[in-house]
């Protein structure tokens, strides 16, 4: 069995970039959308789904209108809500707490924030009910490194060394089954 290809691909900028934004939904830049257009130019799927948040399905509706593919919106692949920080720069939180969080974010959650369990939890299902074909998501930094856990069992050391800039692009081919398995086929910034 070959498997399918899953494609990640991060937003592109939104017009404020570098604030911790899991339920706030920035607007995206249109620079930032041309960018997502541009990074999967050369790619083929055959479907496309997308966060519920703007930042990401602008993004997605974009490159759907460009390939004349539909959109399936799933706001499964949401960014981690971050609380009380939600919409603030890392600088303006307090180091401490912010090095906890980034330690453990299941055990030191923001204050009112999503713990990265129930993230990788929402994942998971996703990455469950996609079609097994080739499929491009259109998601978040979190997601994404999420979906890396799931699939391959990364823990939060490995899962911070991968540089996911906006509009990076995250190559997988993905076999069903139990377990499920994975392979890494490229990252592109």
């Amino acid at each position: 069995m070959s498997g399918f290809l899953l494609h990640l691909l991060r937003h592109g900028a939104p017009e404020q970039p570098g604030l911790l934004m899991g339920r706030t939904d920035g607007a995206p830049c249109p620079t930032g959308i041309a960018a997502c257009v541009e990074q999967v130019a050369e790619i083929p799927f055959a479907a496309i789904v997308a966060s519920d948040l703007g930042r990401a399905s602008a993004a997605a509706q974009a490159i759907g209108a460009q390939r004349a593919l539909p959109v399936t919106v799933d706001p499964r692949w949401r960014e981690l809500d971050f609380g009380a920080w939600d919409g603030l720069a890392p600088a303006a939180i307090d180091n401490d707490a912010m090095g906890r969080f980034w330690n453990d974010p299941d055990a030191c959650p923001p204050p009112q924030g999503e713990r990265w369990s129930a993230l990788t939890a929402r994942v998971s299902d996703a990455l469950d009910t996609l079609p097994a074909r080739d499929t491009l998501i259109v998601t978040h930094g979190g997601a994404i490194r999420a979906a890396l856990a799931v699939l391959f069992g990364f823990d939060q050391r490995h899962l911070w060394a991968f540089d996911l800039p906006y509009g990076a692009l995250l190559s997988l081919r993905v076999w069903r089954g139990t377990p499920r398995s994975a392979q890494i086929m490229g990252l592109w910034p």
